[in-house]
């Protein structure tokens, strides 16, 4: 069976759809695009979708679809393969507390090279490739996201805080730049980095971002990409 039978992405990440099945999709399509035109939705984007390229292409196509059908998507990405990647290459191990990394400043000069620069460029000029107009910024952009060291407590002694290093949480988050954006058609790419109140950086969980952002901006769908079992399409609320 070919990918045009079969419907199966290509290797350029299109889709072997034949005219007539297209019209049938887009005819079962039409009401949802319309009950969802000019809403807003917040794609997380992490997991094994960021590793693997037809994945990646087929990622790219779908965001420019969704904003050509009237949607006005906002993706937030992680990177944690990129960065173990990297932190190995230099000899270094990466850490982890609870789930969190452990973000030293040399592991915090890792996670802002490969978020602000290589995953977050990837991720534009793959959206840009494909037909959409994407930007990419950290919450450092704007005076996006501004954050405050995570104090994070033993589970056996909750008393007793853990330093997890440049680990940070959200303390407030300025949503203008994300209405310029995307009132003027771009689609915002954000790297989950924060800026704290002396001017030091701060590496966030991307999840954590993603639904903050969905929150402030009273978005229609939270949309999860991952690898991780039993993660679904959230409303936002």
């Amino acid at each position: 069976m070919t990918d045009h039978e079969s419907g199966a992405p290509r290797a350029d990440g299109s889709s072997g759809v034949s005219p007539a099945q297209k019209v049938s999709i887009l005819a079962e399509a039409l009401p949802y695009i319309r009950r969802f035109h000019g809403k807003l939705v917040v794609v997380k984007y992490g997991g094994n979708a960021m590793t693997d390229d037809r994945l990646k292409r087929s990622f790219a196509h779908d965001v420019v679809l969704l904003k050509l059908v009237g949607l006005n998507p906002v993706v937030v990405h992680g990177g944690g393969p990129q960065i173990e990647q990297l932190l190995a290459r230099i000899g270094k191990k990466g850490e982890f507390v609870q789930g969190m990394r452990v973000t030293d400043a040399e592991t915090m000069d890792v996670v802002e090279m490969v978020l602000a620069g290589q995953v977050n460029k990837e991720i534009v000029e793959l959206i840009n490739h494909a037909g959409g107009r994407a930007i990419g910024l950290t919450g450092q952009d704007g005076g996006l996201i501004r954050a405050r060291k995570l104090h994070v407590a033993l589970r056996e002694k909750p008393d007793e805080m853990i330093d997890i290093g440049q680990v940070g949480e959200i303390e407030a988050l300025d949503p203008a730049i994300i209405h310029t954006l995307t009132g003027n058609g771009f689609i915002p790419v954000i790297a989950p980095i924060g800026s704290g109140a002396s001017g030091e950086t701060f590496n966030i969980n991307a999840d954590v971002v993603a639904g903050r952002i969905a929150e402030v901006l009273k978005a229609e769908k939270l949309v999860l990409l991952t690898n991780t079992p039993g993660c679904s399409t959230r409303t936002a609320s």
